[in-house]
């Protein structure tokens, strides 16, 4: 089954590299506004940070903004998605190849996700945007101090030494569960990365196998929904492919050290991560909408 999910990746990267690639041989002579170096500096960076779990997009938008390398701002959800993808299903098949994780948790979570994303966010589409914020904000941020309480062996309720590589039973029932409504909380914003670590740890699955049911479950999003803004024309083309280029690098490194890491040393940085993430709802949640 991994190898079926390798299969897949590998499938998803030809698809996005031949979608992009035919598009911009098409447009060689004018590729559009902005700078190959700067591009792929913030494409390293910001896949690197990605590959910890912080996430790319909102660094992407502020480095972008801030280096003024889009000529129009419509073309900022199209030049994430398209600019991002690849450097996504790299980290997913890097992490699905070294993490000890068992392929029916693997593809049950993943597979969940993404149902979620497509037949679920029907449903959520219409929940009120910012309430749901605020509630994740401060649902990861509880989370956060639980997973600190028990990395200093203060509580129990989470388990010891998570190190489990598989979920089953009602566990994995319930990872299932979960994972379908953060895909489909994706569509209106809410991002999976750090509520799928803070439920992996919950169930007592080791912090590394976050990593790649995180990865994978957004891998197989982005290149889809690539697909049309590529048609239409509605990214950056130049600086596409230039985060493309330097996320790739950014990923490749960051991964290696990820996996390096003391467990510890991962649940630690995991929970600074959701705090991050979980301050960033909050806030998010007190903006007033855009007019």
């Amino acid at each position: 089954m991994v190898t079926l999910i390798l299969a897949i990746y590998v499938g998803l990267i030809l698809l996005h590299a031949v979608n992009m690639g035919l598009d911009c041989l098409k447009h060689k002579d004018d590729l559009g506004h902005g700078n190959w170096i700067v591009s792929g500096i913030i494409g390293f960076i910001t896949d690197f940070l990605d590959t910890l779990g912080i996430g790319s997009f909102a660094p992407t938008t502020m480095l972008l903004d801030f280096t003024k390398q889009l000529s129009h701002d419509r073309l900022l959800p199209g030049t994430l998605n398209v600019g991002h993808g690849i450097p996504v299903l790299v980290e997913a098949f890097i992490f699905t190849t070294v993490v000890d994780v068992s392929p029916v948790t693997l593809f049950a979570l993943v597979g969940s996700a993404t149902i979620g994303a497509f037949i679920g966010s029907r449903f959520v589409t219409g929940l009120p945007e910012k309430k749901v914020q605020l509630w994740m904000g401060w649902a990861l941020i509880v989370t956060a101090v639980l997973m600190f309480a028990r990395q200093q062996g203060w509580i129990d309720i989470l388990g010891a030494d998570n190190t489990a590589t598989a979920l089953t039973g009602i566990k994995l029932v319930i990872g299932v569960v979960i994972n379908f409504f953060l895909g489909a909380l994706m569509t209106i914003g809410v991002g999976l990365y750090a509520p799928c670590m803070a439920m992996v740890y919950m169930l007592g699955l080791s912090p590394l196998v976050a990593f790649p049911v995180m990865m994978g479950s957004c891998a197989g999003l982005m290149p889809i929904a690539s697909l049309n803004f590529v048609k239409t024309g509605d990214y950056a083309r130049k600086v596409s492919l230039a985060i493309t280029a330097g996320g790739i690098i950014g990923v490749i490194i960051a991964a290696k050290f990820v996996t390096g890491l003391d467990l510890n040393v991962l649940t630690y940085i995991i929970i600074v991560v959701i705090i991050y993430t979980g301050v960033t709802y909050i806030r998010k949640s007190m903006k007033p909408a855009a007019a």
